[in-house]
């Protein structure tokens, strides 16, 4: 399915660079590129083998020098696309890759779109829908963990796992429906119980598969993780812990932070968005009562909430406010400062909330593990990494998923309620559906376009 025009964009980040690439990608990419490459060794480029790197200049129509290159050829349909591919290596100087850019232009290509080149290897069927999303969170993975779980995707863990479901169900739907065919053979209860026992399997194997959605997501995404407390508690020590650097002011004077500082920070592989927030309190400094509104507004929206509490002085009113702050959220109640005497009750604040309570210490080396460890085992459930290839990574996947497993549980009340054969083939066929969707086979036009309009330009 190759498409008739030629595409190009510059398919290296934007800013200057020791390397900057211009990529092309159609039946008249080498064309375009053999209208301004210069190939030192004199020959043409529609005289190259595919996988040759050829040094040369890039010229103007006149023939005056725009940057030296490296020019390598992919030939269909072994490229990234499946179609005849270019890229010109250029400096990667912003100034010089656009005139090369512009010059692609001139000679036939068009811009490329937003993750056009991506939609082309779909397209042609190089990558299914599910592994071209992963392209994207390769690119963007934050972490280790993250990285593994993007590039399973990509190497189609995922895909083969829905694609084997894909077919048992449609082998069942292809029984069922002979039999509804050929009504004098009857249906009789081994064919049902048959069916009903491969559609708990199926329903397990979904929902089994859903499970993983919440560490997927995280792994993706990242965990937005906001530190809250009363002023001296200890955030401010607490994020450059965990960054180990200073990156926040730690005094022994009340309201030093007055605006949240936002940082990335690797736990145990898991991404996670520190968000440390001003002291809560009642204050009539205004600046530092826009700062307490924030800290409010970061326990609304944070996946996870750190309360910290200082072990080393009782409970106060305004711990008790912060604890009532903490009502349908993911939390944890941090104990500071485990290295000097324990003044707080712990048992006392137990009796406000089930919430994990941990003793930390920023003054040693493990001072922070159990924190770590207990992050790790809530964002892997069991605290085990699993499988990262095989991890739900994304809201659409997760809906497709839930809807799918819907029509199972559909099609098993068809059976206790005795509607007939037709009505399990109907909801068998919505799952067939679903499923198609993740890996492209089922999905529209308009759900193609709009996921690919997320990737950038040159990718």
């Amino acid at each position: 399915m190759q498409q008739a025009d030629t595409i190009s964009a510059v398919a290296t980040a934007a800013g200057e660079g020791g390397i900057g690439i211009v990529r092309l990608s159609g039946q008249s990419a080498v064309k375009v590129a053999s209208q301004m490459f210069r190939a030192a060794c004199g020959k043409n480029l529609n005289e190259i083998d595919a996988g040759a790197f050829l040094y040369g200049t890039i010229v103007r129509e006149d023939g005056r020098l725009v940057d030296e290159a490296i020019c390598l050829i992919m030939r269909s349909p072994h490229s990234y696309t499946k179609e005849d591919v270019v890229e010109l290596q250029c400096h990667g100087g912003a100034l010089s890759l656009r005139e090369v850019l512009a010059l692609t232009y001139q000679y036939g290509a068009r811009p490329a779109e937003r993750g056009e080149f991506t939609k082309r290897a779909f397209l042609n069927g190089r990558l299914d829908l599910a592994e071209a999303q992963a392209v994207m969170d390769v690119v963007q993975a934050k972490t280790e963990k993250g990285l593994e779980m993007a590039v399973g995707h990509l190497a189609g863990f995922f895909s083969s796992r829905i694609r084997k479901m894909r077919e048992e169900i449609l082998m069942l739907v292809a029984h069922l429906e002979a039999v509804i065919d050929f009504p004098e053979d009857g249906v009789d209860d081994i064919v049902l119980a048959d069916a009903r026992e491969k559609i708990e399997e199926f329903h397990a194997r979904i929902c089994s598969v859903l499970e993983t959605a919440h560490t997927g997501r995280i792994l993706r995404d990242g965990c937005e993780t906001a530190i809250i407390g009363k002023p001296n508690v200890g955030k401010s020590s607490l994020l450059n812990a965990l960054l180990r650097e200073e990156r926040a002011i730690v005094t022994d004077i009340p309201g030093t932070t007055r605006d949240t500082i936002e940082e990335y920070v690797n736990i145990g592989g898991i991404p996670l968005k520190i968000i440390d927030t001003a002291g809560i309190r009642e204050t009539k400094d205004e600046v530092e009562r826009i700062g307490v509104e924030k800290a409010r507004a970061h326990i609304e929206s944070a996946a996870l909430v750190l309360a910290l509490f200082d072990g080393s002085r009782p409970l106060e009113a305004a711990d008790e406010e912060i604890l009532s702050l903490l009502s349908g959220k993911q939390a944890f109640l941090v104990v500071t400062k485990k290295d000097l005497p324990r003044v707080l009750d712990l048992k006392k604040l137990k009796e406000w909330t089930d919430f994990p309570l941990l003793e930390v210490t920023t003054k040693e080396e493990d001072g922070l593990l159990p924190l770590i460890d207990t992050i790790v085992k809530v964002v892997y459930k069991n605290g085990e990494s699993g499988a990262e290839g095989s991890f739900v990574a994304d809201l659409r996947t997760q809906d497709i998923l839930g809807k799918a497993a819907e029509y199972l549980a559909s099609a098993l009340r068809a059976i206790d309620e005795g509607l007939g054969l037709d009505f399990l083939s109907i909801d068998l066929r919505s799952v067939l559906e679903k499923l198609g969707e993740i890996t492209g086979e089922t999905v529209g036009d308009d759900i193609i376009d709009e996921i690919f309009s997320r990737f950038c330009v040159g990718k």
